[in-house]
């Protein structure tokens, strides 16, 4: 007979990411400036709208036809091979920002940006999603955000800026809390 443990319990996510998670050029999905790029920024808040400023965001993100990419090497940017992946720290304010490209859809859906928020004081990693607020017809008509309320759906849709670029704040707790995924 054997006995049962318990699990183990969690550990904080964070600050000390500046040991292991950088590397060069982590947040250029596709070098600055080139054809069809564009930056996808934001803040990282707490639950009283305060910054996070020792906040990692990852995203993982198909192509602009909607490919995922199964190329090797995220962590070596070759300045050609979109890999879809990318780390950015947050700074002092809060702020993310990636170079990247407008995502394609995957099978004809909304088209969106996976996330992954790490934070101190986290007891694990969060997951979202940031949904490109153009094709109404196709956000109305995708399964998670008709699943939630209009003010849920809100917190996982992007704006434009007036430069054509994505802005999109993640909030971890309290009013206006991003809709976080469970994984299990």
């Amino acid at each position: 007979m054997s006995e049962r443990l318990a699990p183990t319990p969690g550990q904080t996510v964070g600050p000390f990411f500046g040991f292991g998670m950088p590397y060069p050029r982590s947040s250029e999905l596709v070098t600055p400036f080139s054809p069809g790029a564009i930056i996808l920024t934001g803040r990282v808040l707490d639950g009283a709208g305060e910054p996070v400023p020792d906040s990692q965001v990852e995203i993982w993100q198909p192509d602009t036809a909607g490919v995922v990419s199964e190329a090797r090497g995220s962590l070596h940017r070759d300045g050609v091979t979109f890999t879809g992946f990318g780390r950015a720290a947050a700074n002092d304010d809060g702020v993310y920002q990636f170079w990247t490209i407008n995502p394609g859809a995957i099978g004809g859906g909304a088209a969106f940006i996976s996330v992954v928020v790490f934070a101190r004081g986290l007891q694990d990693r969060l997951f979202s999603r940031i949904y490109l607020p153009d094709d109404a017809a196709a956000l109305a008509a995708d399964p998670l955000l008709s699943s939630l309320s209009p003010e849920e759906q809100a917190t996982l849709i992007a704006e434009h800026t007036p430069e054509g670029w994505l802005r999109h704040d993640i909030r971890l707790q309290g009013e206006r809390e991003t809709v976080f995924l469970a994984f299990e």
